[in-house]
């Protein structure tokens, strides 16, 4: 498939996946570091090179209700925000699960207050995790680009039709201009397809009730069938994964294994972090240290047994996570990979950075990497640590 290689920001990149998706309704908001994506589609529709109707409402809340009630009515719906903006949508963003409704979400992902921070870190998706979306995460401008190709078909699954939210680093990916290879509209609209709505509100013929009062006789059964939907998704991701790596030559799955073949000592991150973790790791392996990175791109729903698969029988293994779990034991992806690695013996540690934007620099990664070595041999450090914190 002959692309086109562009020099995009991780924001215009996500723009132009969507608008290839050639969705009917767009419900948009302004929200540092997310607006200038949707500023972009925005050109799209001004120019004429879109015909999605996009909706200028009061607020974040304002926006997700838009799009439950666009996607119930059986049109292709997006749209994006961050940080607060996420959290004043909070009622709808379950209502919008709940309803099995496959909207598309571009999450930029920022720290939420207090104080105010305007810097990427990922408490904002992090809030959400529960909520019933799926959560995909990108490395850079790239891969922010094909999540969100992928995440149309991946919503839109009869099997699946849950929501589907494309988290890519504030700043770090969303303002920064990268080199990535583009699929030419219409091979795009080929990969993704028209829209094929399994109910919707318009249908006079076939009358529906959404959003009824659901107490103690049905509401159990209701969310029995959000969970059986949730257990279809990972065969879905890997199958539209696979179709995608066909077609483009770029290969996903749940996660990048990033010189895991003969590791003893793995770390685990998310987002544009692995950029960072990757070259350090390989400055490590030139100097005979056997260590390597598993980036999770799938944390909605979490690859359990996968994860449980891949790190065992490591040495030691290290979680990063870019957001706090106030009260709880460590980050939340270190309590999930915890969690999936129970009854085996292979010692695994957190680490907290990057609130706030706080950069992630090579420094913090020797350390993770210095401690696994020290575990490995047997040594004792913290479960749970802090890595760039002035103290």
């Amino acid at each position: 498939m002959q692309q086109k290689l562009v020099a995009l920001s991780g924001n215009e990149a996500v723009a132009y996946a969507f608008k290839q998706a050639r969705p009917h309704v767009a419900a948009a908001f302004p929200i540092t570091p997310q607006t200038e994506m949707m500023h972009k589609y925005a050109e799209f529709v001004a120019n004429g090179e879109s015909a999605t109707e996009m909706i200028l409402v009061e607020s974040e809340h304002s926006a997700m209700s838009a799009a439950v009630g666009s996607a119930a009515a059986g049109a292709r719906t997006f749209t994006a925000t961050s940080s607060a903006g996420f959290a004043l949508m909070w009622e709808v963003v379950y209502i919008a699960a709940s309803l099995r409704l496959p909207i598309c979400m571009a999450m930029v992902n920022r720290a939420l207050s207090g104080n105010i921070n305007i810097h990427c870190d990922h408490s904002d998706s992090m809030g959400g995790r529960d909520a019933g979306w799926i959560h995909l995460f990108s490395e850079n401008a790239q891969e922010s680009y094909d999540n969100g190709l992928m995440a149309w078909r991946i919503a839109e699954h009869m099997d699946v039709r849950l929501p589907v939210m494309v988290n890519y680093d504030g700043f770090i990916i969303s303002h920064t201009a990268d080199a990535l290879h583009m699929l030419p509209d219409e091979a795009a609209w080929k990969f993704i397809g028209p829209y094929k709505h399994k109910y919707t509100l318009l249908d006079v013929e076939n009358p529906i009730t959404v959003g009824p009062l659901d107490l103690t006789d049905y509401y159990f059964e209701h969310k029995t069938s959000q969970l059986a939907a949730y257990d279809k998704v990972p065969g879905v991701v890997q199958a539209v994964s696979d179709e995608f790596g066909k077609l483009t030559g770029r290969h996903y799955g749940f996660a990048e294994e990033y010189l895991l073949d003969d590791a003893e000592m793995v770390m685990v991150i998310l987002g544009s972090s692995a950029g960072t973790a990757k070259d350090v790791i390989d400055e490590y392996r030139a100097k005979g240290v056997k260590a390597g990175l598993l980036k999770l791109r799938m944390f909605r729903p979490f690859p359990a047994a996968y994860v449980a698969k891949v790190l065992a029988g490591r040495k030691a293994v290290a979680v990063l996570d870019r957001s706090a779990s106030f009260g709880g034991f460590g980050g939340p992806v270190f309590t999930e990979v915890r969690s999936a690695m129970y009854g085996q013996k292979v010692p695994v540690h957190g680490y907290i950075y990057g609130l706030g934007g706080r950069d992630f620099d090579l420094r913090q990664v020797a350390t993770v990497l210095d401690n696994l070595q020290k575990v490995a041999a047997g040594g004792q450090i913290e479960d749970v640590n802090l890595l760039g914190v002035r103290l």
